[in-house]
């Protein structure tokens, strides 16, 4: 009789349950100005147009999984965080951010590549309080590589690229 070949570790790494979706889009315009939510935005190769941290390369874009943010407002003995706080451009749903570094993604009409994690910064205390530095640590999303530019709304899909470079 002959046995199942079991998936090798890059067919898992390959595969999602589903799409994720654009829940929130944020953009500072100036540095420590008020973050403006939007609707939608146009992403550039140094990142979302009219961010004042844009910058090509490999920190133009920043995510946060939606799901890690009751985590985080848990640990800070809070009943939610507005995403704002969290210094992000979007707030996604519905996919495992870290399983998209080092992988190509179009979300919207862009395509992305996740390149490491986004570590928090020395100002998570002063937005969050005391600890607000350790309550985002694990649970501060990604950051990405604009490989072509395109549009992105609230609501639209992320979908992972089946070829790119997994490890």
């Amino acid at each position: 009789m002959h046995q199942p070949v079991p998936p090798s570790l890059d067919d898992l790494l390959a595969r999602f349950p589903h799409e994720g979706r654009i829940e929130w889009i944020g953009a500072r315009p100036a540095r420590r100005a008020p973050l403006r939510v939007l609707d939608a935005a146009e992403i550039t190769e140094a990142g979302i147009d009219g961010d004042h941290r844009g910058r090509p390369g490999k920190r133009a874009v920043t995510l946060i999984q939606a799901e890690h943010l009751p985590a985080i407002a848990a640990m800070l003995r809070r009943e939610r965080i507005d995403p704002a706080l969290l210094r992000r451009n979007i707030v996604v749903s519905g996919i495992n951010l870290m399983a998209l570094r080092k992988r190509t993604f179009s979300i919207g009409t862009a395509v992305l590549c996740g390149t490491g994690p986004c570590a928090p910064c020395s100002r998570m205390e002063e937005a969050l309080g005391p600890g607000g530095y350790n309550a985002v640590r694990g649970h501060g999303g990604i950051t990405a590589e604009v490989l072509a530019p395109g549009r992105i709304a609230v609501h639209d899909q992320i979908v992972a690229q089946n070829s790119g470079n997994s490890d």
